[in-house]
């Protein structure tokens, strides 16, 4: 049983960094994971929100109205995020930040270019967003950029990560239509297609000091390539799907891998071969990697609600996330109907206990008879506040049947159905027992 060990001081402390810690205070999944120079570490989560950690004490930055999957750090160690609700946010002294542009669709990753003093996002949409964000942008206020941004066009379908040449005049992105492009940031020009794959690819590592691309493929294709030709150098796919995080430790060469089955794979890309291929999870995949900044350890994220850090070169000794599975992971076999129709769709967002817990969606204790938008401890989009929509079987059965983007137009609810009305049924009854005020 792994256990959090007390961190009064994470930051540049080698002695610390060799330990194994969690950080903890998410109210749901990790999405991303960015170290900064003074190896500051922030988070992504599918809680809305974005975590600055200094030691183990979270400061959140609140303001996106869904999921945060990217997020890093900008200039004097401020950070740049983007979300599901399609903006790119820059948080100069925390609040709600500033947005710098909105794509779209969901963005998926955001990078800043300290050379070229820009932020390029990448999106669903399939283009990849340029705004300008000088170095000097100060602590507060910082206005939005007076230009629209620009936007680089050239994918078939969604982009799912990016990557800036070191002196910011390029960009490397790689697209669900199976391609990693090579584009020329300063005029939007298309350079070359590097690798054309044949299957989704997720994520991306640029080493231009040692002239190559590694990628993870929806595939589950580990691979690694040379920049200028696409020329294959090595491949270490293994039987696992989908590949979706990598973090590139330059110091050590070492390249960490995770995929949809919870293994973290470390190749070690100086001597081109696999040092450890650690099963991290109990459930459930790796979204988010990043090792620390003298690179001893490795930080991982998943569908818990905490980060999990392991020295690299005792990653076994200390096991696997141990934390209490996410729901809807969980055997469901014993179950009533109603408990796990919750599991399965509701549990990542919603508690049924008094409190929303910084969950990305609102507690639901005493949720039968209540107005919608009206939980004090959680920020509504702006189609429910203020809705007239009372939340009883009738609301809920239709929320369900119809569909949140049906039934509430505009709502940050992910689009989710349950199809059969017996399931409806059974989830209506469980709420109304489970959210029901102690005695009631």
């Amino acid at each position: 049983m792994l256990r959090a060990l007390a961190i009064p001081l994470l930051l540049a402390n080698s002695a610390v960094a060799q330990e194994f810690f969690t950080l903890k205070g998410h109210g749901g999944p990790i999405m991303a994971i960015t170290v900064s120079d003074a190896d500051q570490i922030a988070t992504a989560s599918f809680d809305n929100s974005v975590g600055f950690w200094e030691g183990a004490v979270p400061h959140w930055r609140d303001g996106h109205r869904a999921a945060v999957n990217a997020v890093t750090f900008g200039p004097d160690g401020q950070l740049i995020s983007g979300g599901d609700d399609n903006t790119v946010r820059f948080w100069p002294t925390g609040g709600a930040g500033v947005i710098m542009g909105t794509h779209q669709a969901k963005i998926t990753d955001v990078a800043w270019s300290q050379s070229a003093e820009l932020i390029a996002s990448s999106s669903w949409d399939h283009t990849i967003g340029l705004w300008q964000l000088k170095a000097d942008a100060g602590p507060a206020p910082f206005p939005p950029p007076k230009d629209p941004g620009r936007f680089l066009k050239g994918h078939r379908k969604g982009v799912n990560d990016i990557a800036f040449t070191q002196d910011g005049s390029q960009l490397y992105s790689a697209s669900v239509d199976g391609t990693i492009k090579h584009w020329d940031v300063s005029d939007g020009e298309f350079l070359r297609g590097v690798v054309d794959h044949g299957f989704g690819i997720n994520t991306l590592i640029l080493n231009e000091d040692a002239g190559w691309i590694a990628y993870g493929g929806q595939d589950g294709a580990t691979r690694i390539v040379d920049i200028e030709s696409g020329t294959q150098i090595a491949d270490f796919t293994l039987d696992r799907r989908p590949v979706l995080a990598m973090s590139f430790d330059v110091n050590s060469g070492q390249l960490a891998v995770g995929d949809g089955q919870g293994y973290i794979m470390i190749i070690d890309t100086q001597a081109m071969k696999i040092t450890r291929d650690f099963r991290a999870t109990r459930n459930g995949p790796i979204w988010a990697l990043a090792f620390s900044k003298n690179g001893e350890n490795l930080h991982a994220g998943g569908v818990e609600d905490i980060v999990y850090s392991w020295p690299v070169a005792t990653m076994d000794a200390h096991g696997r996330m141990s934390g209490t599975p996410r729901s809807f992971l969980e055997n469901p076999q014993g179950l009533p109907n109603g408990e796990r129709q919750f599991k399965r769709k509701c549990s990542v967002c919603h508690t049924v206990t008094n409190g929303s817990a910084r969950k990305a969606g609102p507690s639901l204790y005493q949720v039968f008879g209540r107005k919608a938008g009206s939980v004090t401890d959680y920020s509504y989009s702006d189609t429910l506040n203020g809705s007239e929509i009372v939340w009883s079987a009738e609301t809920i059965n239709a929320l369900f049947d119809l569909g949140p983007d049906h039934f509430i137009p505009g709502t940050k609810m992910p689009m989710q159905r349950i199809v059969e009305q017996s399931d409806r049924d059974d989830l209506i009854e469980y709420l109304r027992s489970a959210t029901a005020q102690e005695g009631d």
